[in-house]
């Protein structure tokens, strides 16, 4: 029986090849899923300080959505497409975590 903790992977940096060990972090982590292209979506836990829109609204791309305060920073949080706001996940003064849905936009 193969012993799987000590399976070494290949990996190429610059032309040269080396072999590792995978640690469980990494073998367990979440993976990556690309994002609707209308999702607005927290990079960082933090809290919801102002909306400046509402579900059913028109939106352009670039327009200000909400304020984001995240590490004590405020963060403007802006349309990555124009559509029509079909939900929105967040409302003034709520703790979010990353990853959190904070709108979704039907693009045009």
């Amino acid at each position: 029986m193969e012993n799987k903790e000590n399976e070494y992977v290949d990996f190429v940096v610059t032309a040269r090849k080396y072999k590792t060990l995978l640690t469980e972090k990494y073998k367990n982590r979440k993976m990556w899923h690309k994002p609707f292209v209308g999702d607005v979506i927290s990079n960082l836990p933090g809290t919801i300080v102002k909306i400046y829109v509402e579900q059913g609204q028109e939106v352009e791309a670039g327009q200000l959505l909400l304020i984001h305060q995240a590490m004590k920073m405020y963060n403007r949080i802006v349309a990555p497409v124009s559509g029509v706001i079909t939900e929105l996940g967040v409302k003034e003064g709520d703790k979010i975590t990353k990853d959190h849905l904070m709108a979704k936009i039907q693009p045009k």
